[in-house]
């Protein structure tokens, strides 16, 4: 092999090395794709669609009640052997108070307005029961769009900040799908107004 045929291949494996470099800092730091896989999240986010997370904005722009996150679940409560996360809508941050009774979610004694929620849904406890949960700092109460398909801070409580991944703000594939998800805190719910919601 001659020099120059070895000197391509050099500079074709530091290309090599240098992509894969970028592509790993940008994963671990900046932004990384994920397959939506549950049915928690319909009729916002469907089995099959892919969401580009954010994981560098969190650094300095802390998660607001609205936001979309994708976070590892408590132990023991990944239906999923191979770890996948879970991914949810955030209602609640530390230093709120939730209560959730009669299908409604209450955040600080004020009922949420959640129109992201699967038509018709109600927001119930898993033994049709009342919870009440003091958030400490650090800690977001998640909950799916599909109230009633949805595992999440009804069943394992409030989770931590840190097993946070980073929070979806965009809705890639299918193209004809592609969006921006809704980030902002919903306001409160008017007085005697009905609440839609549903869980995985």
């Amino acid at each position: 092999m001659n020099r120059r045929t070895l000197g391509c291949l050099f500079e074709l494996l530091e290309t090599f090395l240098l992509t894969l470099a970028i592509f790993l800092v940008i994963q671990l730091f900046v932004a990384q794709p994920y397959q939506v896989q549950q049915t928690s999240m319909e009729n916002t986010l469907l089995p099959n669609q892919y969401v580009l997370v954010d994981k560098l904005t969190p650094r300095f722009d802390d998660y607001h009640s609205g936001d979309v996150v994708v976070f590892n679940p408590p132990s023991g409560w990944a239906q999923d052997p191979s770890g996948t996360p879970y991914i949810k809508r955030v209602v609640a941050i530390g230093g709120d108070t939730v209560d959730i009774h009669g299908g409604r979610v209450y955040v600080n004694g004020t009922q949420l307005n959640e129109p992201y929620v699967f038509e018709n849904q109600t927001t119930d406890m898993p033994d049709k029961g009342s919870k009440t949960w003091k958030l400490a700092a650090g800690q977001l109460f998640v909950l799916g769009d599909h109230r009633q398909a949805s595992q999440d801070s009804r069943d394992f409580g409030p989770i931590d900040r840190s097993s946070v991944i980073g929070r979806a703000w965009l809705r890639y594939w299918p193209i004809d799908k592609l969006g921006l998800l809704t980030q902002a805190k919903q306001p409160p719910a008017a007085s005697g107004s009905p609440a839609t919601s549903k869980a995985p």
